[in-house]
């Protein structure tokens, strides 16, 4: 007669704490604006356009690459942007991508299974992580579709930091391994655009 058996799971321990980064190379920041949603979601609805060219504002389109945490500029213009540092505007970066670049070097040094169960174990607290620092305007030439090149005017913080909440289950992580996860994904993956995990160099940092 088969006996049953037991199954005991044991009681989750939540730890939290916070770490700062510290950016190795500059942060390159591009968001989804609203007028490149607009034009992705036309695209996709087979509408026909009626503009050809638009005029190409490159202070509106810093601007709007920024993650604004406090409210954009109604004006997309040189005075507006310094007005809005002048009354103490503050940025934010989304959280998920620092939690990948830990979770990916993670795995691609060998030091974890896979993803899935790295991404479990730990989070970070809330979906955006401020960035301290000033952001600049920076212009660079990329190419889209096939070989065409374009010019692309984004958000550059050339120095940057920023702290990390961190809530993490005790019972597969300590704090001091996750302290080296986010350090192999600062050296080797990084985040924003041009980060090494994609051939760059951009977007570096360590733990402090």
């Amino acid at each position: 007669m088969a006996t049953k058996e037991s199954i005991m799971i044991p009681e989750i321990r939540i730890g939290q704490f916070t770490i700062r980064l510290v950016g190795d190379s500059p942060l390159i920041v591009h968001r989804w604006s609203e007028k490149a949603k607009r034009e992705m979601l036309v695209k996709q609805m087979k509408v026909a356009k009626t503009q050809k060219h638009a005029v190409r504002d490159p202070v509106a389109d810093f601007i709007d690459s920024l993650y604004w945490l406090t409210p954009m500029p109604e004006e997309k213009t040189e005075e507006g942007f310094a007005a809005a540092l002048a009354a103490g505007a503050r940025f934010g970066f989304p959280s998920t991508a620092f939690k990948a670049s830990a979770v990916s070097a993670g795995y691609r040094a060998g030091v974890t299974k896979d993803r899935v169960s790295t991404n479990a174990a730990f989070h970070i607290i809330g979906d955006m992580v401020e960035i301290e620092g000033t952001p600049e305007m920076r212009e660079d030439m990329v190419r889209v579709g096939m070989g065409t090149a374009d010019l692309r005017f984004r958000g550059e913080f050339k120095t940057w930091s920023a702290l990390i909440p961190i809530r993490y289950n005790e019972g597969v992580f300590t704090a001091e391994q996750i302290v080296n996860l986010f350090n192999l994904g600062g050296f080797g993956c990084g985040v924003g655009e041009w980060w090494p995990e994609k051939g760059g160099s951009f977007g570096m940092y360590h733990v402090v």
